[in-house]
């Protein structure tokens, strides 16, 4: 076989000479993963280690100090966890050690297959597994009334979503994966138009991005009326 990640295409995630300079190379069955950073001005460099997955996912697990929880991270989250001024230019902020030097995450080719997954994305009516995705939901704060974003992804993110929407004192400080306060900004209104759907990054709703209830977004654990008719019907 091949050195290398296989992708589930049979081909290389990436080659032994592409990641070959890089430090903190580790290989998984579906993923690579490197050591990276991003540097504050104030703050210096906050470390983590980055996964590049098969299907484009991009995960930052930080390690900026040794009693950091965050886990699970977008490289823009962990761009502002680090406190980095200038902040949603992740790609050119968030950077690996190659050949010793600090190196733009645009310079590399880890971003190779995140790329294509974005270029590809309004060409796909499925999801990878064939099922309808899950795009982007927003849920408003109830003390400064901004709507912030969640990712639904996995079911880790879907529960977040949920349990927030049944949340009637739900805040902005409650959102556990991108750390932000009711000072924070909100999203502007031409950037909540892009929802991650795989049909049109502007979709509205369609069958490619709603989901009507699956085993990722619906819980057995969970006692409301939607997860409890989900789970009734699926076992009968």
């Amino acid at each position: 076989m091949a050195n290398g990640v296989e992708r589930e295409t049979g081909l290389l995630l990436f080659s032994d000479d592409e990641l070959r300079e890089m430090s903190g190379v580790n290989r998984g069955s579906d993923h690579i993963e490197v050591t990276c950073g991003c540097t504050s001005h104030r703050y210096g460099d906050a470390v983590g280690r980055l996964r590049v997955f098969v299907n484009g996912d991009l995960e930052i697990t930080c390690e900026c100090t040794p009693g950091c929880q965050e886990d699970k991270l977008t490289p823009a989250a962990f761009e502002k966890h680090s406190g980095r001024e200038t902040a949603r230019k992740w790609k050119n902020n968030v950077w690996v050690i190659d050949n010793g030097k600090k190196v733009p995450l645009c310079k590399t080719v880890l971003l190779k297959y995140h790329n294509e997954a974005s270029k590809h994305a309004n060409a796909s009516h499925r999801s990878n597994n064939g099922r309808a995705c899950h795009r982007d939901e927003f849920v408003c704060c109830t003390r400064c009334n901004k709507e912030r974003r969640f990712r639904l992804r996995t079911k880790e993110e879907c529960r977040i979503h949920h349990d927030a929407l049944a949340d009637v004192n739900w805040k902005c400080a409650e959102l556990p994966y991108d750390k932000i306060t009711c000072n924070d900004e909100e999203e502007r209104a031409s950037r909540r138009v892009y929802r991650g759907c795989t049909r049109s990054p502007t979709c509205q709703g369609c069958t490619s991005c709603v989901c009507f209830g699956c085993e990722i977004c619906r819980f057995s654990d969970c006692s409301c009326q939607t997860c409890t008719d989900f789970t009734r019907n699926a076992k009968t």
